[in-house]
């Protein structure tokens, strides 16, 4: 008789613990109510938004010029940029381009390759590279990094470290020391539109054993060079492009140096005031 009792004792007290599970369930669920939910995904997203925002944006109010066209830029002495191109004087600090130059985009050249047998893998952003010591191995990577305003502004740069961070933010900075001013126009016989969505006429870049021809094209062709060039040109406000390279063009770093050295030239020639009308020449220009 004792057993049974301490049986029937036991089945009740996890007949009411189960029931307590159930209304702690019960209350678990009616607190977390579908509507509360949903505001809490739309403020996380509102936050993941304005965090990306931040990040976008360039703080130089907290900037501390050391250079003399520095002190110029940020006491508002100098307010564009082109002045400065103009006049040849070199930019030694990143934050002038930041202050001058508004909506400026960055993004990186896909110059190194992952690891893989007989060379294979993907393309990847870093090319690493190491040098044998008896202490070990110590690797390095480097990047090259894009900047432009998709108006006739682009600048690029390289940067070279022991780690991916530091490394890219290298590239970022040596490229907007480095910008540069593109003319654009419509410098083909097929269209004669002019508008600046390609080049006014012929350039030829060449770096290593790379020549690289860049020839204006038509409205709506796109841009018919290889990717890592086709991002360059697009940064740099240019819609429609041939292409003609002659080299090894597997080489991706010298395919790069010779297309930024071939847009270079398009401020190189002389024009006349009837061929810049009659083309719709643009130079530069900041949003």
């Amino acid at each position: 008789m004792v057993k049974r009792g301490k049986e029937e004792g036991k089945k009740e007290e996890e007949k009411q613990s189960e029931n307590a599970e159930g209304e702690e369930t019960e209350v678990l669920t009616a607190e977390t109510a579908p509507p509360i939910l949903e505001e809490e995904k739309i403020v996380e997203v509102e936050e993941i938004k304005t965090i990306e925002k931040e990040e976008k944006t360039v703080d130089v109010s907290s900037w501390h010029p050391k250079t003399i066209l520095g002190k110029k830029v940020k006491n508002g002495e100098v307010t564009d940029i082109n002045t400065i191109l103009d006049g040849g004087e070199r930019i030694l600090e990143a934050e002038i381009v930041d202050a001058l130059v508004p909506n400026l985009e960055q993004d990186l050249l896909l110059i190194g390759q992952s690891k893989g047998k007989f060379g294979g893998g993907q393309r990847r952003v870093f090319r690493q590279t190491q040098k044998k010591t008896q202490e070990g191995n110590k690797p390095k990577f480097s990047t090259y990094a894009i900047v432009g305003n998709n108006n006739g502004m682009l600048g690029l740069g390289y940067g070279k470290a022991k780690e991916t961070v530091p490394a890219r933010e290298k590239a970022v900075r040596n490229a907007k020391l480095d910008i540069i001013k593109i003319r654009r126009g419509c410098g083909s016989w097929q269209c004669n539109c002019k508008t600046p969505h390609s080049l006014p006429f012929a350039v030829e870049g060449k770096c290593g054993s790379i020549t690289l021809l860049l020839l204006p094209a038509p409205k709506g062709t796109g841009l018919c060079v290889e990717v890592e060039c086709r991002k360059m040109l697009r940064l740099a406000g240019i819609r429609d492009v041939w292409s003609k390279a002659i080299g090894k063009t597997e080489t991706r770093t010298n395919l790069v140096i010779a297309c930024f050295e071939a847009l270079k030239q398009t401020m190189d020639m002389r024009l006349q005031p009837e061929a810049i009308q009659a083309i719709g020449i643009v130079e530069g220009g900041t949003k």
